[in-house]
């Protein structure tokens, strides 16, 4: 057993990532008409991506369908085993497939060439020969060839999954590109990761609205505001409204604080009428707006709460910056 010193352990690692990543950038040189082919099916394709590989090169083509479905190309893994006992029925004239093997000459995948070439299903395959039965059946063969693996027996599959992943990344990404898939796209396929909800998440979606937005007439005093305040499910802030709704102020816990600050007499304060301590005109937030942008304005205005109006300026509700937090946007 060779000495598990640390120079020895860092240098097979080194080497492992040198002649990984030689493999992929070689794949670059060999880009050409067969990969713009390839790219032109998925595109204007009216059905699914079927992705099939076995052993390494089925676990590769699983991570390469789910990367095709997440950027907008219906996709299906199916393990070639399951596919002849049955599975086959989910594919169709107008899907395609993409068969992945490094040899070129896996029994189990080549079993399903027949097969797809009855139902006139195009093939792409990804393989390190193209010459081998595979790429020569495929209607296009992308070569994903390497000139060794990384595994020092020069046995375990290592660089050539790197560049069949590599392969099939980059044909997801042009496939994307060309459809002109847009981040707002992503997100509807991502909507409960972080990027989803950011996109997709509207003001009207977290604000409160209806008895849960803390409202007070225009006419009442700042003791009404501050024991609104205290009882609404949002705290510290307070909406002002006129006899039909429109917004004409906000009243917020840190302006009741500097008011008690400035004015000596507290009783005077608590009857002071609130259209004469409210913020007139306050900054406002429209319900369609993302989630996102009213983060953003808060927090370049340093605001904690917005309220939330239509265009005909009516009260709809507030958001608190502590919802949005808990909503994953930020």
């Amino acid at each position: 057993m060779s000495e598990l010193n640390e120079a020895a352990i860092l240098a097979s690692a080194q080497r492992t990532f040198d002649i990984e990543s030689c493999a992929i950038s070689s794949l670059s040189g060999r880009l050409g008409s067969a990969f713009v082919a390839a790219v032109r099916l998925l595109v204007g394709l009216p059905g699914h991506v079927i992705v099939s590989g076995v052993g390494k090169s089925g676990a590769v083509g699983r991570k390469i369908s789910g990367t095709l479905a997440s950027t907008g190309s219906p996709s299906v893994f199916l393990h070639p085993v399951e596919a002849v006992h049955g599975d086959l029925g989910i594919v169709s004239a107008q899907d395609a497939a993409l068969l992945l093997s490094n040899s070129g000459e896996t029994e189990e995948v080549l079993r399903l060439v027949p097969v797809l070439k009855r139902r006139r299903t195009p093939i792409i395959a990804i393989v390190g020969n193209t010459s081998s039965t595979m790429g020569q059946q495929a209607e296009i063969a992308l070569d994903a060839a390497v000139s060794a693996e990384a595994c020092p027996l020069g046995l375990a599959p290592t660089a050539s999954t790197a560049a069949q992943l590599a392969m099939g990344d980059a044909l997801a990404m042009a496939v994307m590109e060309a459809r002109g898939y847009s981040a707002d796209d992503y997100a509807e396929h991502h909507p409960a990761g972080a990027l989803g909800r950011r996109i997709l998440l509207r003001v009207s979606d977290i604000m409160h609205a209806g008895d849960a937005n803390p409202t007070v007439p225009l006419e009442a005093t700042v003791l009404d505001a501050v024991l609104t305040m205290t009882r609404a499910p949002v705290r510290g802030v307070v909406t002002i409204v006129d006899a039909e709704g429109r917004l004409q102020g906000l009243f917020t816990d840190g302006d009741f604080r500097l008011l008690m600050q400035r004015e000596q007499d507290r009783n005077a304060v608590m009857a002071m009428p609130i259209a004469r301590a409210m913020t007139a005109r306050p900054t406002t937030v429209a319900p369609d707006c993302s989630a996102a942008d009213a983060v953003t304005l808060m927090q370049d205005r340093e605001f904690d709460n917005l309220p939330v109006v239509d265009e005909h300026g009516l009260a709809l509700g507030v958001i608190d910056i502590q919802d949005i937090i808990r909503a994953g946007v930020v």
